[in-house]
This record gives C-alpha cells, structure tokens and sequence, in this order.
C-alpha cells in the first residue's frame, strides 16, 4: 500500500514556495521535482486545506493514484 504525504519546496528565506506530493517518503515528488529532505512535511489531508500554492502536476498524479473511496472516508 503507497503512503502519500506532503513536501514543501522552499523559495526564499526558507518560506513555503509550493506543496508537493511524495509517496513512500520519497524526497522526489510525483512531478518529478527534487525536495530539500529538511523541508516541512505535513499529511495528504491537508491538500485541500493549506493557503500556499500547490503543484498542480502533483496533484492531477495523487488524484490518480489514490482511489476516491479512501479520499471521502477520513
């Protein structure tokens, strides 16, 4: 079973630039994009609810990849 979570990309000073979908702890997001391993990371759940821009590329490949069921079920 593929875990999913969340990685940031940081711009400048360290802040949040975009999220990013990684599965399995990869520090290479589903766009293909390298991350900074000590980058924030936070749960799949919170794609729908962060106020930072998101990858869309990542998200169009989660979306694929996780079947809706286990979305809706918490």
């Amino acid at each position: 079973m593929n875990v999913y979570g969340m990685r940031a990309e940081l711009g400048d000073q360290g802040a949040v630039k975009m999220w990013h979908m990684t599965k399995d702890g990869a520090l290479t997001a589903l766009c293909n994009r390298d991350l900074d391993p000590a980058a924030p990371v936070d749960h799949d759940s919170a794609w729908t609810h962060t106020k930072q821009p998101l990858c869309h590329t990542c998200g169009a490949l989660y979306l694929r990849q996780v079947p809706y069921e286990s979305m809706i079920s918490g």
